[in-house]
Parts: C-alpha cells; sequence; structure tokens
C-alpha cells in the first residue's frame, strides 16, 4: 500500500510540474514569428528587417517595413500586447554608455512598450525609466525623425 501512495505522489508531481512548465511556456514572452503588419511568416534568415532603437524587426517585405515607418509606435504595441521580445540589437547600454560585453552582458533587460532594453548595471534601469525618450534616442538603428 505504502508503494502505491508513493507511486501515486511520484505521478502528481510529475503531473503538477507538466501543467506548470505548459502554463509558463504560454504566459512567458515569445520570439517574433510573423511580419507586424501583414501577419505573414518570417524568416530572420531571410526576411527584410529594420533595426529602431535598439530592437531588429522582421517584415514579410521591403513595403511593409516602410509601413512600419509612418507609425512604429502602433507595432511596439502590438509586440506589447502579443508579449513579443524582439531581437536586440544593443551594444551599449543607453544609460551609461558601457559596453554590454563580459559581466555587463548579464546586466538587467526589461520591457518597455514593446521593447527589449538591455543594461549594464542594477542602477540604470531607473534612470531610464525617468526618461525613456533620451535613451531611446540613443539606441542603435533608426529613430522618430521628431525626436
Amino acid at each position: 500500500m505504502r508503494q502505491s501512495t508513493v507511486g501515486m505522489l511520484a505521478v502528481g508531481v510529475v503531473l503538477a510540474g507538466a501543467v506548470i512548465w505548459q502554463a509558463v511556456g504560454q504566459t512567458g514572452p515569445r520570439r517574433q514569428t510573423t511580419c507586424p503588419i501583414t501577419g505573414h511568416a518570417i524568416d530572420p534568415g531571410t526576411s527584410p528587417h529594420v533595426d529602431w532603437e535598439g530592437q531588429r524587426i522582421y517584415f514579410a517585405s521591403e513595403a511593409t517595413a516602410q509601413e512600419f515607418r509612418h507609425d512604429p509606435d502602433a507595432v511596439f504595441e502590438t509586440f506589447e500586447k502579443q508579449n513579443v521580445r524582439l531581437e536586440n540589437v544593443e551594444t551599449t547600454c543607453p544609460v551609461s554608455g558601457e559596453a554590454l560585453t563580459g559581466i555587463a552582458a548579464n546586466g538587467p533587460v526589461i520591457s518597455y512598450k514593446g521593447r527589449t532594453i538591455r543594461f549594464c548595471c542594477p542602477d540604470c534601469p531607473g534612470k531610464f525609466e525617468v526618461d525613456p525618450s533620451r535613451y531611446l534616442a540613443g539606441m542603435p538603428g533608426e529613430q522618430v525623425a521628431s525626436r
């Protein structure tokens, strides 16, 4: 009887772990797999892309990439709602300017309005959040013309 109880307990633990793993997998950030304009599948190896404020965004065509440039914030809002984590192309911390290599390569990462922002140390995210537009303007890639 004792072996039967232990066996049932073990099966319960495995099933509970599978349910938790599945729930985490569904709610965590996911990679970009479709064009934000058309919804068509993208291939990071061949699809056109735009680097914008430290993020690499893939598109179904050059025309959809151009459409993105007219209202990038709307596309970033869509990514945020869909919990998509974009490929980050930052090489330096947007606050300190320190290279994101060595120890700094494992610094804090935040999600900000559909963007994934990397920092060199725990002090920088708070400084970023005080004036995000200032720091976004200095990130690699294209920028909004009015900034």
